[in-house]
């Protein structure tokens, strides 16, 4: 059997098709099944060890991003669009999968179209409230429309969804609590804030944190994901910063959290701070609090709507970026750690938001139709 998995290049389109093969190989060793050849095709690898680690075949595509906006970058990119519908097309025939699993995204298009052409299943996965346009052209001929958010159902024939939630990884699904506080050198005694900007981080972000940095180390210790693009500059302001603070140590920044130091941020976490991507479904999983500030402008405003969508399950506080300054982010997070009640609400309501079977059920779909296309 052969599976071609394709997405956009992002860890939010990535990630999750890890998760997902992560549960291929479990469920082909528990049911006995023969190993499934499997296929990434993407613009690039984005992550090789990752792939390599799932036995996942990297096959390059080419694919031009359509912007909403007006770039002679659209002109170009349109030629590597059209090169990559070509070669997906021939690429396809020879490969010819079982079966193809899109995580949607501009870069999964050349894939999906072949596959399409030449009649093979697919399965597609939408990770957002609303979805891109990818997914919504694809959702036409798909078998199976897997969703994160149950409001995105509604933009698909209702036969064919099924609300899974979003597939995690057992490297970040689960909180490593014993010997963390250690590793990270916090005091157990006092709250630790984990602010995530998503693995590019979030300059909006990481500017409120840093001007508020000398109110919350009075308070709190911070773990600070600024992206590794900007960690050298993140240091030394906060260096001026916290230069008449009494408690510098209390502010821990990375560039970016390996799965080991992301489980162990999670296992201290008292409240976490994030962008409204694919990470809400980290967060929800480890029954953490959370303050979630969507990135606007993004793609049919789908950070907002998914903020919202995970605060109508009570699990999260939204603050608007346009409305976000120092102040107020240490305001919420002063009112939110002050109310035990409310962040016990907030850790329950999480845990039920989260899915942690994503990955499997969407894994025994894939197997599925392989097996029923392969025979």
């Amino acid at each position: 059997m052969k599976i071609l998995f394709t997405g956009g290049g992002t860890g939010g389109h990535f990630y999750p098709i890890i998760a997902v093969a992560e549960a291929i190989n479990d469920l082909t060793r528990e049911e006995h099944l023969v190993e499934p050849t499997m296929y990434y095709a993407a613009p690039d690898p984005y992550d090789r060890e990752a792939l390599v680690t799932q036995n996942i075949t990297y096959v390059y595509t080419s694919a031009g991003k359509t912007r909403r906006y007006f770039s002679i970058l659209n002109f170009f990119d349109g030629f590597k669009t059209a090169w990559g519908i070509v070669w997906s097309v021939f690429r396809t025939f020879f490969l010819y999968p079982d079966v193809v699993f899109g995580k949607g995204g501009y870069a999964s298009f050349p894939t999906l179209l072949a596959a399409r052409l030449f009649g093979i299943p697919v399965i597609i996965h939408e990770s957002d409230a609303v979805p891109g346009r990818v997914n919504k052209w694809a959702g036409k001929f798909a078998i199976k429309v897997a969703v994160s958010y149950p409001e995105a159902a509604e933009f698909f024939p209702k036969e064919k969804v099924a609300f899974t939630g979003n597939p995690v990884r057992r490297a970040a699904l689960i909180p490593a609590r014993e010997g963390a506080f250690e590793f990270l050198k916090l005091d157990r005694e006092l709250p630790v804030l984990l602010v995530l900007g998503g693995s590019q981080g979030a300059q909006a972000i990481n500017e409120v944190i840093l001007d508020a940095l000398p109110l919350l180390v009075e308070k709190y210790q911070i773990i600070h994901q600024t992206g590794a693009a900007n960690l050298d500059e993140v240091k030394s302001r906060a260096k001026v910063n916290l230069e008449k603070s009494l408690h510098p140590e209390r502010y821990q920044p990375f560039g970016y959290l390996n799965d080991i130091a992301m489980r162990m941020a999670a296992g201290v976490a008292t409240l976490v701070i994030s962008r409204a991507g694919s990470t809400i479904f980290e967060v929800a999983a480890w029954g953490t609090p959370s303050i979630i500030i969507p990135l606007p402008g993004a793609a049919e405003d789908h950070q907002t709507k998914n903020a919202f969508s995970y605060a109508r399950a009570g699990a999260c506080s939204v603050v608007d970026q346009n409305n976000l300054t120092p102040g107020l982010l240490v305001a919420e997070i002063a009112r939110m750690l002050g109310d035990k009640t409310l962040m016990q609400h907030m850790g329950q309501s999480a845990h039920a938001f989260s899915r942690p079977d994503a990955a499997k059920a969407i894994a025994k779909a894939l197997l599925d139709i392989g097996l029923s296309h392969e025979a």
